[in-house]
């Protein structure tokens, strides 16, 4: 039954470390590092939007732009995130 106790107890105490070590907080750094990437996005995203608003070069061209724009949105939203991701890694 002792036996039993101190793996019990053994278990419990490398569970909880693990569980403190794999969730850290964001550092005040990254967290403006965060709002910077979001406030460079969003303006990137309006400007394209304007682009495309006036774009006057035929239809294709302009559809072609417009999937460039969204695909270019696309990438940089996805590494901004995994950037994210990494911070609360870290």
């Amino acid at each position: 039954m002792k036996s039993f106790k101190f793996i019990f107890m053994t278990a419990l105490v490398a569970f909880s470390t693990i569980t403190q070590v794999t969730y850290a907080e964001e550092t005040t750094t990254e967290k403006i590092k965060v709002k910077a990437h979001d406030a460079k996005r969003a303006i990137r995203k309006s400007a394209n939007r304007v682009e495309e608003t006036i774009c006057m070069k035929g239809d294709v061209k302009c559809a072609s732009m417009k999937m460039k724009n969204r695909t270019l949105e696309a990438k940089d939203a996805t590494v901004d995130g995994v950037k994210e991701i990494k911070n609360k890694i870290d």
